[in-house]
């Protein structure tokens, strides 16, 4: 387990143990971490509970977390976190995902919206607006991280690791996170096709985040997700790519609260 200012803690959901981030306080807004996992010590979980009660998790078979034999696809994930949702009695909750976060958050607002009153989904895959000749979203499995790095990132050199520094409990996270992902979103590749005529179902206000250097799924996609679901919004993060959340925190906690209180940008 990772430690620092916010350390992961334990939690029990249907019998399953996670680990955890909470810190803040007033209306609860739920994180979900995209496929490289949850830092518990990323400074935008600081700005995010600057203004809101924040949970995030790590998700089943990622870092520290409980893989169930049972879980092998997104849609798993997404009834899990609507039994959070329940058993932690949450309500008025503002989601919020990143990449496959956000494709988990997807998937639970258009089976339910009840306990939820905004949707904020940052550079989400899930969908597949292309034929089936085009490749919508870059295979992370068929190119070196360095290669991934360049087209993930803004700033690519922020993104470099050192493996041979690490410890070995940091680079077994690494690890498991890479197998988490390919379990929940190998085949079909990083998409749901049944998610894209599903998500007129979502009918609370949705925003569509986007890191304007994302070279990984391009801003065409993410404005395809955003002309699926009625009324959203669409936005994005100058100078920062797949993972907004990571290298514009401030401005990526900005807008999220921006849209959640309704003020002008």
């Amino acid at each position: 387990m990772l430690t620092g200012q916010n350390s992961l803690a334990p939690l029990l959901i249907n019998g399953i143990a996670i680990e955890c981030v909470e810190k803040g306080a007033g209306r609860p807004l739920l994180f979900l971490h995209p496929e490289i996992g949850l830092d518990p010590d990323s400074p935008v979980l600081d700005r995010l509970a600057e203004r809101a009660r924040v949970i995030a998790p790590s998700h089943p078979g990622f870092g520290g977390s409980e893989q169930p034999r049972s879980f092998n696809n997104i849609d798993d994930l997404a009834y899990f976190y609507l039994d959070l949702l329940d058993e932690r009695n949450l309500t008025d909750v503002t989601l919020v995902g990143v990449s496959i976060g956000a494709w988990i958050a997807a998937e639970m607002a258009v089976k339910s919206t009840a306990r939820l009153s905004h949707l904020v989904l940052a550079n989400a895959v899930g969908i597949k607006p292309g034929d089936r000749e085009t490749r919508d979203i870059a295979d992370i499995f068929a190119i070196t991280e360095p290669e991934l790095n360049g087209l993930a990132y803004s700033d690519p050199k922020s993104a470099a690791r050192d493996y041979k520094a690490m410890a070995e409990a940091e680079l077994r996270l690494i690890a498991r996170n890479r197998e988490a992902t390919a379990r929940y979103a190998w085949s079909p590749y990083m998409h749901n096709p049944k998610l894209k005529t599903r998500l007129h179902r979502i009918r609370i206000p949705t925003l569509l985040l986007w890191g304007a250097d994302d070279r990984m799924v391009p801003e065409s996609y993410g404005q395809a997700y955003c002309l699926a679901i009625p009324g959203a919004r669409f936005e994005t993060i100058a100078h920062a790519g797949h993972f907004p959340h990571l290298e514009k925190p401030e401005e990526f906690a900005r807008k999220v609260f921006t849209f959640v209180e309704g003020q002008s940008k």
